[in-house]
């Protein structure tokens, strides 16, 4: 069986990782169309190698017959568009934070929830987590099948593309114009990025956590298990594409780095790269491109009863968004839960 596929906000950098993944892992796709605003209509993108997209507007696009849709496009868009699409018959994969913690809708890492995705037809949308929440729960999920996670501490350090394209120009304009001695002007971050580091990411809260932390604490509890404390530093950093997190993980058992290890070496969309010496760990550079979670620096954590602390990695574009989406598709077809398709 093959899919009608609609690709929402094909002209982002989701959007076409989105498109590029479809075709790395040869979904089955019987046709793509590439969506996007009005003012994107009629431009070309990528489907694979050797075949190029026109992009078609989504104000007028018409979901009917259309199976799958892969939606990227800004919260306010999906709140729009995802239900039209869904009440017209399409499931609707959504890369947004507009549905994540709507108790009707689930939020799926496959490897972590798959047993969720049966329940999205109530809306007929699935929702795709936060990229910071996602690389962590595909590294917590088999210590907390072997040890019961209690809490978990972690800071991270999220790359400029989480921010879309735009964040990206702006980390390689004001890095430019700082070797002439020009002073940048930030735009999309609240501060000049080049060689800085934002202990911002969104809006502020009322307790004082931004509504990025505020994500990584509810949907881990959605996803993983709600009994599970979560607090979370959340800061953008001068890098292009790759997140990474210090983790501190408490838990119910007792745990070892030798078991810890072993259960992480064994977990689906997991890799572990932890050597003792001189660059013998992930960096953000070196996940760009790959699909799985990097796990290093797996230490003892010496200040709780029960703690691991570790170095966690991945590709925010691919796993943290555009493979996970394209994997929750790949997950509905393996457990038969779309219908019949030519």
């Amino acid at each position: 069986m093959s899919y009608r596929v609609a690709v929402v906000g094909a002209t982002g950098a989701v959007g076409r990782e989105i498109l590029k993944t479809l075709a790395q892992r040869n979904f089955p796709v019987r046709e793509v169309a590439a969506l996007a605003s009005g003012r994107s209509a009629g431009q070309e993108v990528s489907f694979g190698e050797d075949k190029v997209l026109k992009v078609q507007n989504l104000e007028s696009f018409d979901f009917s017959g259309w199976d799958i849709g892969l939606f990227s496009p800004g919260a306010s868009v999906s709140a729009i568009h995802a239900p039209r699409a869904a009440a017209q018959g399409c499931v609707v994969i959504d890369n947004t934070s507009q549905f994540r913690m709507e108790p009707d809708v689930p939020l799926v890492v496959p490897e972590v929830n798959p047993q969720d995705l049966a329940k999205f037809a109530k809306r007929n949308i699935i929702a795709n987590p936060n990229c910071s929440t996602i690389q962590m729960v595909v590294a917590l999920k088999p210590l907390h099948d072997r040890f019961r996670l209690k809490r978990v501490v972690v800071s991270t350090y999220q790359s400029v593309s989480g921010a879309g394209k735009e964040g990206m120009d702006e980390l390689y304009h004001n890095t430019k114009i700082s070797f002439v001695n020009e002073k940048a002007r930030p735009q999309v971050f609240p501060k000049d990025i080049a060689f800085n580091v934002i202990p911002q990411i969104d809006v502020f809260m009322d307790d004082g956590a931004t509504k990025e932390e505020w994500k990584m604490m509810v949907e881990t509890a959605k996803i993983l298990d709600p009994a599970v404390k979560v607090v979370a530093t959340c800061v953008r950093v001068p890098v292009f594409v790759g997140h990474s997190e210090a983790v501190f993980a408490e838990f119910e058992t007792p745990v070892s780095v030798k078991e810890a290890r072993a259960a992480l070496a064994k977990a689906p969309g997991v890799v572990v790269e932890d050597q003792r010496v001189p660059g013998g760990y992930i960096t953000p550079i070196d996940c760009v491109g790959e699909d799985a979670t990097f796990i290093s620096r797996l230490r003892r954590d010496p200040t709780v009863e029960n703690g691991l602390a570790f170095w966690c990695v991945s590709d925010n574009l691919r796993k943290g968004a555009a493979l996970n989406a394209v994997q929750i598709a790949e997950a509905l077809v393996a457990r038969k839960l779309l219908r019949q398709a030519a």
